[in-house]
């Protein structure tokens, strides 16, 4: 009774923690001046990520099993993962983390998800199946969970850049256009204008350089903090898929059974594989990694949540049915 009562104290000072947390980090987005908001995001950041890892530890006590048994533990540890990757750059330097803007969010969605009522049925424990009931259990579970949430902040990185690139490329096609349009009905007034205003032009083209330039430096960041993140995530995963290989030949005799759960992690495997590889060409570097790395993120999601939905297969301890109140 008192660890169950700790336990949802926990889950709920956690959950109304993270939201304010994604509050105050949108007004700094709008605000950057306000110095003491995001000193405030951080702290709640903190306080959040202890909150959830006593909630682990409860369920790991009472339970007397490592918390990684169901989809339920699986997301709060996912959401746990998020927290640490947010916390990692800002124990590390003591300057503004870029990533709050993808891990925060990303903590709030999969601890709210977790905790709401379509997997109440999941909330509580139960005792482990025999093939769970392995050292391995959280070795390979958690590496595969920590190379999940890692790869998906990386793969959110490059659809943000796929995003600030696409909306350029907009841009560059809407100025196109206008200074065809003008060349081809207002040339008269062009050239009166063109001679009346020139110290405009050159103020305009001078802010339009310094905009392109900041973008140019904000993709290229965006690009090189996605390689890192993914590059990271990849450990974790290819760990957690031979950990797994092991663990599944002492369990059911054989290292590989082309269940659907493993075929899904050896393609999100592959995927990832080809991006570190494009990544080695200078050439292939940007657009073209970002759009390996967003398959990624969509593949990894089927792998990690669809193939639950399915209820087959060697894996199907892991299956869940939605609860629709």
């Amino acid at each position: 009774m008192i660890f169950s009562t700790l336990e949802h104290i926990l889950t709920h000072i956690s959950f109304s923690t993270v939201s304010v947390v994604i509050t105050l980090h949108l007004i700094t987005l709008l605000v950057n001046e306000i110095v003491g908001l995001y000193n405030s995001l951080e702290k709640g950041m903190v306080v959040t990520f202890f909150c959830i890892t006593g909630l682990l530890v409860t369920r790991w006590v009472y339970w007397n099993h490592f918390p990684l048994s169901d989809l339920y533990e699986s997301l709060i540890f996912l959401s746990w993962s998020f927290h640490l990757i947010h916390m990692i750059p800002f124990f590390f330097k003591k300057e503004k983390n870029s990533l709050s803007a993808i891990t925060a969010p990303s903590a709030l969605f999969t601890q709210g998800f977790a905790t709401s009522g379509l997997l109440t049925k999941m909330h509580q424990s139960a005792i482990l199946v025999p093939a769970l009931q392995s050292q391995w259990l959280m070795m390979h579970v958690s590496m595969m969970v920590l190379g999940y949430a890692a790869l998906l902040c990386g793969s959110l990185l490059s659809v943000t850049l796929l995003i600030i690139t696409f909306q350029k490329d907009i841009i560059k096609i809407f100025d196109k256009r206008k200074h065809l349009l003008n060349e081809s009905f207002f040339f008269g007034e062009i050239q009166y204008m063109n001679e009346k205003s020139n110290i405009n032009i050159v103020q305009n083209v001078s802010l339009s350089s310094i905009r392109n330039y900041y973008r140019s430096q904000l993709i290229e960041q965006l690009d090189h903090w996605s390689y890192r993140v993914i590059s990271l995530g990849f450990l974790f995963l290819t760990i957690g898929i031979l950990s797994g290989a092991v663990w599944a030949n002492e369990a059911w005799g054989s290292y590989w059974n082309w269940d659907p759960k493993e075929t899904w992690a050896f393609i999100t495997w592959t995927i990832f594989a080809i991006y570190l590889h494009i990544r080695t060409n200078k050439n292939l570097r940007g657009e073209n990694s970002a759009i390996v790395a967003f398959i990624g993120f969509l593949i990894i999601w089927i792998c990690y949540f669809g193939v639950n939905l399915l209820g087959i297969g060697l894996h199907s301890y892991g299956s869940f049915t939605l609860t629709l109140n």
